[in-house]
């Protein structure tokens, strides 16, 4: 199982980036997806998630109406549309398939192992 995160940078507020993750080992299909971020001194928070097969999907607060969930399952990726980004969205950012997605809470992850994230830096 591998996930493999990719599409950050730097990129000025308002701008916009798309992350991507492919995964490989296993079948996207099942599994529900999920973004989460960590900005430095801070806690991982869940970001947004969508389940398997009824198309719950979650998003945090402070990015609902900016960051749009998608998954391809075709492709065994799913990504993360960012749009609007703020100074306050620089994180290191993961994608994750082991998790509990529900609509009224962020996602739960069920095992400690994280894959690498990748940057998101938004300037002033």
């Amino acid at each position: 199982v591998q996930l493999q995160a990719s599409g950050g940078g730097l990129v000025q507020a308002g701008g916009s980036l798309r992350l991507s993750c492919a995964t490989s080992g296993f079948t996207l299909d099942y599994y529900a997806i999920g973004w989460f971020r960590q900005a430095p001194g801070k806690e991982r928070e869940g970001v947004s998630c969508m389940s398997s097969s009824d198309g719950r999907i979650w998003y945090a607060d402070s990015v609902k109406g900016r960051f749009t969930i998608s998954r391809d399952n075709a492709k065994n990726t799913l990504y993360l549309q960012m749009n609007s980004l703020k100074p306050e969205d620089t994180a290191v950012y993961y994608c994750a398939t082991d998790l509990i997605c529900n609509k009224r809470a962020p996602p739960r992850k069920l095992f400690s192992h994280w894959y690498q994230g990748t940057q998101v830096t938004v300037s002033s």
